[in-house]
């Protein structure tokens, strides 16, 4: 079993570097691929860079070149609901893009039933064991993610709530997912809440982002082990 590990930012990908065992630096279409275990388990991990593109450039890599049988997409997200307080992890159960028309998906190719893209079950599972082992600074919730091509100021923020009512919203999730659906790939997503309603702007992301990406890097090498533990 190999995992592959996407997160968006070098500052995302960093709590993660230190962990790798056996590490094998490759590199492909101008992106570094750190090969090797975590906690028994194979991985390869990145960062992929902002934006859809460049998140689904390196996840179709990662299943093509590397071969992994399942992806862990794990960093930082802004808050949209107005319960989660900054550094709240969330686990993703479903996402979708907020800003592609929803026919474009159903009516076309991949033809999915809805806008969403489900998150693996037994990741799922995995993922409430591994939080339930772990001691977080803050809460972690299982919900909607959403993602596009924009930091998300107020007016934006009223639109993408009436009309998906998501958990988080960021720049990658939804496109490593969409890849992961059309390759038959299992898919789940760990992040943690840098800037909300409340505390909004690029202001709180960039204070916020190292914290949160050690929270995510927690919550996914929790399941790693989770994932070592029962294969």
């Amino acid at each position: 079993m190999r995992v592959g590990i996407i997160c968006a930012g070098d500052r995302e990908v960093a709590p993660f570097l230190p962990l790798i065992d056996e590490c094998k630096v490759t590199e492909k279409a101008m992106l570094k691929f750190h090969a090797g275990k975590i906690n028994g388990i194979e991985v390869v991990v990145l960062f992929c860079g902002v934006c859809k593109v460049n998140a689904a450039v390196a996840t179709q890599i990662l299943i093509d070149t590397y071969r992994v049988d399942m992806m862990i997409n794990a960093g930082t997200a802004g808050g949209m609901n107005h319960e989660l307080a900054i550094f709240d992890a969330v686990i993703s159960t479903e996402v979708a893009y907020h800003d592609v028309a929803s026919h474009i998906l159903t009516e076309f190719h991949p033809w999915i039933e809805t806008v969403y893209f489900k998150a693996d079950r037994e990741l799922l599972d995995l993922s409430r064991k591994a939080v339930a082992r772990i001691e977080l600074e803050g809460k972690a919730y299982w919900g909607r993610m959403v993602t596009g091509e924009a930091f998300i100021a107020d007016k934006e923020r009223q639109r993408i709530n009436e009309e998906f009512a998501p958990l988080t919203v960021d720049m990658e999730t939804a496109s490593i997912a969409h890849v992961c659906y059309v390759n038959s790939i299992p898919f789940i997503s760990i992040r943690c809440v840098t800037d909300n309603a409340t505390h909004s702007g690029t202001g709180y992301f960039e204070e916020n982002c190292k914290k949160a990406s050690a929270i995510a890097k927690d919550i996914t090498v929790a399941l790693l082990t989770e994932l070592h533990n029962k294969h």
